[in-house]
């Protein structure tokens, strides 16, 4: 099993960041989950009610991650962290895409919660992941695009295993090599702050929730925190 690592200088450099990590195993994508197309559902009619919006860059969660991304030469409003630009787009259409049962929970968990959230189907991972600066000379296919190689800014924050890079600029966009589809089985899933001492325990409700989305879909599902105090854990 592949292990997740926080490298020393992304601690040094992000004190507050946690990082929450579900792990799902024999997941089943093809069948029905009505719990999530509930959950999507729910979103969008509170949206079109006008009782809820999704959070913006004028909000402390998102802000963070504007700071963040301009700290390791990324511009925000360019390319924006993934919760960011999930929220406009369900702003701007009133409604979030169907990708997959998996995908559609954890967009749903992100965009209430207003955390980045991303997944690696792990049987496509290569060795651990860590969390690191990038030195410009990983590669990286984006998701959608299998015949287009990009390279990371030296610098760039990304999550890479042994063959490349599975996410750019923290968590502006995953590969296309360890999507999450239908017949993904064996899937880790990622909720990120960078204000722990905020937005701790919204975080950890958010990962329960995603959890809860996943658990009568799945053999079997584990949680685990990544933080500077405790900055690895195996999937």
């Amino acid at each position: 099993m592949p292990a997740v690592q926080l490298t020393p200088a992304v601690t040094d450099a992000f004190p507050d960041t946690l990082i929450a990590l579900v792990t799902a195993t024999g997941m089943r994508g093809h069948e029905p989950w009505p719990r999530t197309t509930a959950a999507l559902e729910d979103l969008e009619q509170r949206l079109a009610d006008g009782t809820w919006h999704p959070a913006d860059e004028t909000d402390p969660r998102i802000e963070a991650w504007h700071t963040a991304y301009r700290s390791f030469g990324t511009n925000p409003r360019r390319i924006r962290p993934s919760v960011d630009a999930l929220g406009r787009r369900l702003a701007k259409k009133g409604a979030l895409p169907r990708i997959n049962p998996a995908v559609d929970s954890y967009n749903a968990v992100s965009v209430r919660h207003g955390l980045p959230a991303g997944a690696f189907d792990l049987d496509h991972v290569s060795g651990d992941i860590d969390i690191r600066y990038a030195d410009g000379t990983e590669s990286f296919t984006p998701l959608g695009e299998p015949d287009t190689v990009e390279h990371p800014k030296p610098g760039e924050i990304i999550y890479a295993d042994t063959t490349g890079v599975l996410t750019r600029h923290w968590n502006h966009r995953d590969a296309h090599r360890t999507r999450v589809t239908e017949h993904s089985a064996h899937v880790a899933f990622a909720l990120e702050t960078l204000h722990a001492g905020r937005d701790g325990d919204l975080l950890k409700t958010a990962a329960e929730e995603l959890r809860d989305l996943l658990t009568p879909h799945t053999a079997q599902t584990t949680v685990h925190y990544l933080s500077p105090a405790r900055p690895r854990a195996t999937t």
